[in-house]
């Protein structure tokens, strides 16, 4: 393709790229690592714990071996690999020879056999812990950095997790055979997670059903599936209980008589009998009428006084 090039525009573009080259190769070689960029204002921020004086003369130290156009991560983090509490380094250079560093320390987030622990696991061993923070148990040693138990990581995981407004209300976190991870509030129910997977939506279906009135008094709430969290433990919402479907419904009163065979007479309003049933004459409530007497005829008067017969009429 350059063959095809006039003459003058191939040397051009020929003496360009050699140009290039000399000048990566000098900024590699010479000027990334040269002292006019070295690193000599090293600012540090971030630090809370009882090493922090520690914390930032390790990295200090470090930076200076660096210059502006040449930061070396890996050789700050390795400079503060033996103090738990720095999770993570922020750095940003400032040309031609600052250098800011903020560090950002794990947050406690539970307490195990008295030391505070990070949501990742790690312990924090001299980091001052502010306020309470729930209690987990772990089977495993804590003579490293990091939980050995899994069960404690996963409840360490949960824990932190949770939103900065129910921190301060987590009592316990354990867990169960059946229900997996259960965390308990000071003076609220039990929130029941299982596992721990979708930790952060777990969290945000708990806080909504807590925020719910209608949810107060729960004992405990089920959000092991976050799309659909259970509030359970709340007072009957009805005074009569309702009888479950298929069941036999109840029976009339006995003061209400049977429904009986036969036809109503409108006339009198009461049951017929049957037809062909002779013995059915009346119903049972009905009385029977008394038998009466034939009625007696009034004594024949003698018009004449005398007391004898009167002569027949004709």
């Amino acid at each position: 393709m350059l063959a095809a090039l006039p003459p003058t525009v191939r040397r051009w573009l020929l003496i360009a790229l050699a140009a290039t080259l000399v000048l990566a190769a000098g900024y590699r070689l010479w000027l990334r690592d040269s002292p006019l960029v070295s690193v000599e204002d090293v600012s540090v921020t971030g630090l809370t714990t009882k090493d922090a004086s520690r914390v930032r003369a390790s990295l200090v130290s470090a930076a200076h071996t660096m210059t502006t156009l040449h930061v070396d991560r890996d050789e700050l983090e390795r400079a503060v690999a033996a103090y738990p509490v720095v999770r993570t380094l922020e750095v940003e250079t400032d040309f031609p020879h600052g250098l800011r560093i903020r560090v950002v320390e794990h947050r406690p987030a539970a307490l195990v056999r008295g030391l505070p622990v990070a949501g990742d696991g790690t312990i924090l061993r001299g980091i001052p812990v502010e306020g309470r923070l729930p209690k987990l148990e772990s089977r495993g040693g804590l003579g490293g950095s990091r939980l050995t138990d899994p069960a404690a990581l996963h409840g360490a995981r949960v824990a932190g997790a949770a939103p900065a407004a129910l921190r301060p209300r987590l009592e316990s976190i354990e867990m169960r055979s059946q229900d997996g991870i259960v965390v308990q509030l000071r003076d609220g129910p039990e929130l029941i997670f299982g596992e721990a997977t979708r930790v952060r939506a777990k969290w945000i279906a708990a806080a909504r059903v807590l925020a719910d009135p209608e949810a107060e008094g729960a004992t405990y709430i089920d959000v092991r599936l976050p799309g659909r969290p259970a509030a359970g433990g709340l007072p009957a919402a009805t005074l009569a209980p309702v009888a479950p479907a298929g069941e036999a419904q109840l029976a009339p009163p006995a003061t209400t008589p049977p429904p009986a065979s036969g036809t109503v007479d409108p006339a009198t309003e009461q049951l017929a009998p049957p037809a062909g049933d002779p013995a059915a004459t009346a119903p049972e409530s009905a009385p029977a009428p008394a038998p009466q007497s034939a009625p007696t005829a009034p004594a024949p008067t003698d018009p004449t006084g005398a007391g004898g017969a009167s002569p027949p009429t004709g």
